[in-house]
């Protein structure tokens, strides 16, 4: 889920794409230049126009799922088959996450005190994850995707991107280095929890991205709300132990969909960094760090539209039925000025991807 607050990565909001200095990539003279035509095309065939019906049948599709789920759970209480509708459960809760996400990207709509509401709705009550954090680190993500020093989706944590990141790892951090291929699909069953962690942590400590303490506040509650609503749910239906073992395949199922829809995205794509010179305007920079995953409708559905990563990365406020409508335009303007365009099946994204983590941890595990 992403950002209202934030169309700043986004040149389908304003009249002329950003940038400034020359691209030095094939094909390219100059950032807007590049990008220009391609903006004008997909602005005449309207595929920036909202598609609110859309979104509010989906929506209101999820929520009756949810709480057809929810129900099923009440009703079902203490027999240890209730576990199986934490699968559902899952499902429909990252779905919640996806259109959280295209809410903070105003895809929804373009006010974007509606788009605040519903974001606020799908992450912080139903979820429970802040949106003012998600936002901030987000739209950092989209400004400079795959960038070193400027994405925090690729700062050194526990996984690493870099050989230079991996330089010096040693104990714990070491080990998780050199298996980090391996483990990188586990580890993302803790993501919904950590998701959960860091947005309490934005809310309840002094610092975070929060513009006022009526936002704050407003955050607050909604996360506390969904806690006891929860915890309520749960401890209402089942036992205290059967409720824990229920919340935890819920959130490592719900963790391992969202790390499914994102992995496939940018890893082993180009890492620009500071040191390297390279000033690439708005379509070589969102391009050439992103990677398609090949769609249909059970992918599309699956991935929540996040396969098409280049069109999302290019028009962030486009719409999520519009971003395959786009492709072909995309995929043409590309191929006029050279530029490489990476799509590649689910599977085989997945096996670049970790391909990549695996040749990071390489210098750790031969002791180069």
């Amino acid at each position: 889920m992403p950002q209202a607050t934030a169309t700043l990565a986004d040149p389908s909001s304003v009249p002329a794409p950003p940038g400034a200095g020359a691209e030095r990539s094939a094909g390219s003279d100059n950032a807007g230049s590049a990008f220009a035509p391609l903006l004008r095309t997909v602005r005449e065939q309207g595929l920036l126009d909202r598609r609110p019906g859309w979104y509010a049948r989906g929506i209101a599709v999820n929520l009756l799922a949810l709480a057809a789920v929810i129900t099923g759970v009440a009703l079902v209480g203490g027999s240890w088959w209730v576990l199986l509708l934490a699968v559902p459960l899952a499902v429909f809760s990252t779905r919640t996450a996806f259109f959280g996400h295209d809410a903070g990207h105003a895809q929804i709509t373009a006010d974007r005190g509606r788009s605040r509401l519903i974001q606020l709705v799908h992450a912080n009550l139903l979820l429970g994850m802040s949106q003012e954090w998600w936002n901030d680190k987000h739209n950092r993500h989209h400004a400079n995707p795959n960038h070193i020093d400027k994405d925090p989706d690729v700062a050194a944590d526990i996984l690493v991107f870099t050989q230079k990141q991996a330089v010096g790892r040693d104990g714990f951090h070491g080990w998780l280095t050199r298996h980090q291929a391996w483990l990188f699909f586990p580890l993302t069953t803790l993501e919904g929890i950590a998701l959960k962690i860091y947005g309490f942590r934005a809310v309840f400590s002094r610092g975070g991205p929060h513009r006022s303490a009526r936002s704050r506040a407003v955050e607050a509650v909604l996360l506390l709300a969904h806690v006891a609503g929860y915890a309520t749910l749960l401890l209402a239906a089942m036992p205290l132990g059967q409720a824990l073992v229920f919340a935890l395949i819920h959130q490592m199922l719900l963790g391992l969909h969202l790390g499914m829809a994102f992995a496939p995205n940018h890893k082993g794509m180009e890492m620009p960094d500071e040191a390297d010179g390279r000033r690439w305007g708005h379509l070589h920079r969102q391009v050439l760090t992103s990677r398609n995953v090949r769609g249909n409708p059970a992918t599309d559905w699956v991935l929540g539209g996040l396969n098409y990563q280049i069109e999302h990365h290019l028009f962030p406020s486009m719409p999520r039925p519009h971003l395959k409508l786009a492709q072909p335009l995309v995929r043409a303007h590309c191929r006029s000025l050279g530029l490489p365009y990476t799509e590649t099946g689910l599977v085989e994204s997945y096996r670049q991807a970790l391909n990549h983590m695996h040749d990071v941890g390489e210098p750790l595990r031969t002791g180069a």
